[in-house]
C-alpha cells in the first residue's frame, strides 16, 4: 500500500478570495507539498475558495486525501493532482457536505480510469477479472455519487412562493400563496374555497336576487 509523504502547508490565514482568479498549483516535494502562488496569503485562499473548504484546517485536509488519492507509479503525481483540483472546483462545492462528496467523485473517478488502464494491460485471466470487477465497482458507484449531490443540493434549495396568479380564458388557477418545491405545488387553500372565490361576482348577485324575489312577494 503507498502512502503519500507528510504534508506541510504555511500556518498563515486566509485572505478574501478575488472573483475569477485562477487556482494556483501544487508543487510536490518530499518534504510535503506547497501551492505555488507569489503570494502565500492569497494563494491559500484561492485553494480554499477551490475547494469549498470552510477553513484552513479543512483545506489542508481536503488536499492530503487528493494527494494520496494522486499516488501513481508508487507517489503522489502533480499532473493527477491538478486535474483533481480542477475538478472539484468545476463540481463547485458550496459546504463542507459538498467538499468531501465531491473530494470523493473525482478520486473515485481517478481510480476507475486506473482500474481502466490496468484491464487494457492485464497479463491472464486472473488480472483481468480483478482490474474488471473493480472498474465495475467504481463505475457504479460514481453516479450514485451524482445522485447524492443532486439530492443534497436540491434539498438546499429555496421554496418559490407566488402570490399572483393570472389565469386566461379557459385555464384553471388555485387561489391562495403557492409555495413549489421540487415539482411539488400545495395551495392554503382547500378547492371548493377556491373554486368560490373564482365564481364571478355577476353570478352571485344574480343569485341573491332571485333567492329575494319570493319573500317580496309574500
Amino acid at each position: 500500500m503507498t502512502t503519500a509523504p507528510d504534508i506541510a502547508v504555511p500556518t498563515t490565514a486566509a485572505a478574501p478570495v478575488p472573483p475569477q482568479t485562477a487556482t494556483p498549483r501544487i508543487k510536490l516535494s518530499r518534504r510535503g507539498y506547497a501551492i505555488d502562488h507569489p503570494d502565500p496569503k492569497l494563494g491559500e485562499a484561492l485553494m480554499a475558495n477551490a475547494l469549498g473548504a470552510a477553513d484552513r484546517d479543512a483545506m489542508d485536509g481536503i488536499l492530503r486525501q487528493l494527494v494520496k488519492a494522486s499516488v501513481s507509479g508508487g507517489k503522489p503525481c502533480e499532473v493527477n493532482l491538478a486535474f483533481m483540483i480542477s475538478m472539484v472546483k468545476s463540481l463547485g462545492p458550496r459546504d463542507s457536505v459538498e467538499a468531501m462528496l465531491v473530494a470523493q467523485m473525482v478520486s473515485v473517478h481517478v481510480m476507475a480510469m486506473r482500474c481502466a488502464h490496468h484491464l487494457a494491460h492485464a497479463d491472464d485471466l486472473a488480472q483481468h477479472d480483478s482490474a474488471a470487477r473493480a472498474l465495475g465497482r467504481l463505475t457504479r458507484t460514481f453516479p450514485a455519487q451524482i445522485d447524492a449531490l443532486t439530492r443534497y443540493r436540491s434539498q438546499r434549495e429555496p421554496a418559490i412562493t407566488v402570490q399572483n396568479v393570472k389565469v386566461e380564458d379557459g385555464g384553471n388557477a388555485i387561489v391562495g400563496n403557492v409555495t413549489q418545491h421540487a415539482s411539488v405545488i400545495v395551495s392554503d387553500q382547500a378547492p371548493a374555497a377556491a373554486a368560490r372565490a373564482l365564481r364571478p361576482a355577476g353570478a352571485r348577485r344574480r343569485h341573491d336576487a332571485a333567492g329575494a324575489e319570493p319573500d317580496a312577494q309574500a
